[in-house]
């Protein structure tokens, strides 16, 4: 059974093109992009890991991508998920959120 959780969640894995096509959507926005994993994906469970510190600040989608393939690398049995803040009318908002990674 597939953990459905997120935006694209129905569809199949995206590639790492489809992967760096959404980063730059984002960045486009002016959206702060991070990488965060767990091994719990429930989907009460808000608190994942983050993998540095946001990307505030971000230009190039490969930047974000590179992030998204250390976390992957350090953590291949984990789910890993790349979130994007909406820093617009002074809070912080996620505007898009999508699974990277799931364990086989």
């Amino acid at each position: 059974m597939t953990m459905t959780q997120g935006t694209f969640s129905y569809l199949p894995e995206l590639t790492d093109e489809e992967i760096t096509l959404q980063l730059g959507y984002a960045l486009g926005n002016g959206w702060a992009v991070s990488v965060e994993f767990t091994d719990n994906p429930h989907p009460r469970n808000n608190y994942w890991d983050m993998w540095g510190l946001p990307m505030f600040g971000l230009r190039d989608p490969a930047g974000a991508l590179h992030e998204v393939n250390e976390c992957r690398k350090a953590y291949p049995d984990r789910y890993i998920k790349v979130s994007a803040y909406d820093a617009r009318h002074g809070r912080q908002t996620t505007a898009l959120s999508f699974v990277v990674n799931r364990p086989r």
